[in-house]
């Protein structure tokens, strides 16, 4: 096993990125995730890689459509507004059956908003994608270790499904600083894809990539590729995580920041006789529905907490199919919750 190093969300996720084979970066600078183009623009050479800061986000995601196009290992970063700046083309990335990694380090909004940590951008990962049917699977690391991690995972996943993944997660993730087990870095795999452009090769015929289908029976049949390949990533990438009592009173759902805030709260109020659960969904497209289903029928209430005003709950909610109260505990705009306020509340709803 590696030594461990402290290093932020960034520095990890990015390192994590290159360990997994990343070998394209395009992007462009905002705040809170700038230390992944910085991390990345130093060392991608040591490896052989390509780093290009792009003149936009616009830039950047046709940038990594061209070279997801190639079947290669890409990826790309930004925060709120310019992941917002990245719908049309991850549209056309979906259209096309490209498989990238995207990375939202969500801050303060809506508009330009504020660089403090956020999760306003649930609806835009779990809904978005730009226009018709596509979405990105989208997974939520609630650690530095976790960012490393999914760094590197996020890539054979994105392959094995021909689709963007997004990794998302905030400022105060990206910007915090924890002690990480490293991956040593490895190569990407050799480019065989069967759908994968690079002019004529050993004799066969030129492949083209496009997302432009005028014949509405072809459209339609990319669009149930798409489902049945999200039906697959269903069935085998649905990842969750729980935490605290066996027998608790309520439960608590929670994704990245909030789950380690609520984490904190079990364990205080544990000290003062009150049972409480954390589930906690690591992949937020596909949802984890069956454990909050199964919990809802045994527990008094569930209590969302989360850093929007009430995203995330409406899948938890859906989950739960009315069978258990759900309730809410947020801040938005920037403003952080503590596991204080988060204990105050739940008594307050008991």
């Amino acid at each position: 096993m590696s030594e461990r190093v402290l290093m932020t969300g960034n520095e990890a996720l990015a390192e994590g990125a290159i360990a997994g084979g990343c070998r394209y970066f395009f992007g462009y600078p905002i705040t809170p995730q700038n230390a992944i183009p910085q991390y990345m623009a130093e060392h991608m050479p040591e490896v052989g890689g390509v780093y290009l800061q792009a003149e936009s986000e616009l830039a950047s995601i046709n940038l990594v459509y061209g070279a997801a196009s190639t079947g290669a290992y890409v990826m790309t970063s930004s925060s709120s507004p310019g992941i917002s700046l990245m719908q049309e083309g991850l549209s056309y990335i979906l259209g096309s059956e490209l498989p990238c990694v995207v990375v939202n380090m969500v801050r303060g909004g809506p508009g330009l908003g504020n660089i403090s940590a956020a999760q306003s951008d649930y609806w835009l990962a779990t809904r978005g994608a730009g226009h018709g049917d596509g979405r990105c699977l989208t997974f939520a690391p609630h650690s530095v270790q976790e960012l490393h991690d999914w760094g590197a995972d996020a890539f054979p996943i994105a392959q094995k499904y021909r689709a963007p993944v997004m990794i998302l997660a905030d400022g105060l993730l990206a910007n915090m600083a924890e002690a990480v087990r490293l991956r040593e870095r490895q190569e990407p795999p050799p480019r065989t894809q069967e759908w994968a452009v690079g002019g004529e090769r050993n004799g066969r015929p030129r492949r083209i990539i496009n997302s432009l289908w005028t014949d509405v029976e072809v459209m339609e049949a990319v669009n149930r590729r798409m489902a049945e390949r999200f039906e697959q990533a269903a069935a085998n990438e649905t990842r969750w995580e729980e935490y605290g009592d066996d027998s608790p009173d309520f439960v608590f759902a929670a994704y990245g920041i909030c789950a380690r805030i609520c984490k904190t709260a079990i364990d205080r109020l544990a000290e003062e006789g009150i049972r409480a659960r954390l589930i906690r969904p690591i992949s937020l497209l596909p949802f984890p529905a069956r454990p909050f289903y199964e919990w809802a029928e045994r527990v008094s209430r569930i209590v969302c907490v989360e850093l929007s005003l009430g995203q995330f709950i409406e899948d938890v909610r859906l989950a739960s199919a009315c069978r258990c109260p759900v309730e809410l505990i947020w801040h938005t705009g920037g403003v952080l919750l503590t596991p204080e306020e988060v204990m105050a509340r739940v008594k307050e709803m008991l």
